[in-house]
């Protein structure tokens, strides 16, 4: 399981361009399967997507994919943990062990 932090740099006013491209891309991780939560920071300063069921080879070409990155409107973090204690409704994402 992955956090993606996607924080803006200093193209943040550039966003607006590129939006619907990347509303587009974070619906299709959603529709793939591999994204199960996404939002704004508190902040203001980017966003989080919570990823589960791709290897990050493949999770880092995919946010690499994400015009917001392409276009350097933010730059992207990736975060791997394991779940090692959730709640019922998350059992799904904890690993045996």
């Amino acid at each position: 399981m992955f956090v993606i932090f996607l924080k803006f740099t200093k193209e943040k006013t550039r966003a607006g361009e590129a939006m619907e491209a990347h509303k587009a891309w974070l619906a299709q991780g959603f529709s793939d399967g591999i994204f199960l939560a996404a939002g704004s920071l508190d902040d203001g300063a980017g966003g989080a997507i919570l990823a589960f069921g791709e290897e990050r080879d493949a999770l880092e070409a995919r946010v690499a994919a994400d015009p917001f990155v392409q276009e350097g409107i933010v730059t992207a973090e990736i975060t791997g943990f394991t779940p090692a204690r959730t709640d019922a409704r998350l059992g799904f994402l904890k690993v045996a062990g």
